[in-house]
């Protein structure tokens, strides 16, 4: 064996730098095979390597090196942008090898992978919740490990993430505002599931950041107001009445916010329909908002 490997130490670096790749593939030499596939992903040739190491794989299953080899079919996946097939082989090992040599690096690279495959906010965020759920696996079995900082960095990108997938939903409920397509008998769906939506992300999500929260809270404010202007005069009041505890809340956790004259007219104007204890006609509602509009723009 020994006579062996020093033969592979001289013929590698000729095999793999003359890229004598086809004779690799149909040798039955699984051991030359092996270290030829290592020799690939050490040049960087990671489709050359990932290939190899596939032709050896259950060959070496159960052998000292079956455990190394997935690993190091599930890198060369990864290096070479194939984090589908690279995140399923990190967690076969880790599943296979619990207390394998790599399973600690499986884990973190499983995660990396999914968070690899992250979409833009718009779109579906399953690989968002997968990355988030590996990263924090991780860090509960190794909560010392050396990969700690970078681990809580992309819990904290990927939880941002999800907030804006969150904040962008609640705005879009927001902007539909009355649009009639998107709504139920009470004329006011959009504007309701505008304040469930935000609520739940400012719950689900309390380390978001400040202007996040921020962003957030003031669309409830806002969409607690609206939903109370368009409601029916039996509702009118006591939807004010929320609108205004909602501005409390608004202003104990925000007091030098940026939407703070925004909040104080809402308020103003809520106050007043609840001391006439909701008989305003819709004019009368209407040309308070142009003047919440115009107080707006100033600012």
């Amino acid at each position: 064996m020994q006579r062996y490997s020093l033969i592979l130490l001289f013929v590698l670096p000729f095999l793999t730098g003359c890229g004598d790749y086809n004779s690799v593939m149909k040798t039955a030499d699984y051991e030359y095979k092996y270290e030829a596939a290592k020799g690939y992903y050490t040049d960087g040739s990671y489709r050359k390597a990932a290939e190899a190491f596939m032709q050896v794989l259950a060959i070496l299953k159960g052998t000292q090196y079956g455990d190394e080899c997935l690993f190091m079919l599930g890198m060369s996946n990864y290096r070479m942008g194939d984090f589908e097939a690279a995140s399923d082989y990190f967690k076969k090992y880790y599943q296979s090898y619990p207390k394998g040599h790599y399973v600690e690096l499986c884990r973190y690279y499983c995660a990396m992978s999914y968070y690899n495959c992250v979409r833009d906010t718009r779109l579906d965020q399953t690989s968002t919740m997968e990355a988030l759920n590996e990263f924090s696996t991780f860090l509960e079995y190794y909560p010392e490990t050396q990969l700690k900082a970078q681990t809580q960095d992309m819990i904290f990108n990927l939880q941002d993430k999800l907030v804006e997938k969150e904040f962008l939903s609640a705005k879009m409920y927001y902007d539909l505002g009355t649009y009639l397509g998107n709504m139920t008998s009470s004329g006011c769906s959009n504007y309701e599931s505008c304040v469930v939506t935000a609520q739940n992300a400012l719950k689900d999500y309390p380390y978001a950041s400040p202007e996040r929260k921020e962003e957030l809270s003031i669309l409830v404010l806002r969409a607690k107001y609206h939903l109370a202007r368009q409601s029916v005069v039996e509702k009118r009041v006591e939807r004010f009445r929320d609108a205004i505890d909602e501005y409390y809340a608004f202003l104990n956790e925000f007091p030098e916010s940026q939407y703070m004259k925004e909040a104080n007219n809402i308020f103003n104007h809520s106050e007043r329909v609840v001391a006439k204890k909701g008989n305003l006609t819709h004019e009368e509602l209407d040309e308070d908002m142009t003047k919440t509009k115009r107080s707006n723009k100033k600012k």
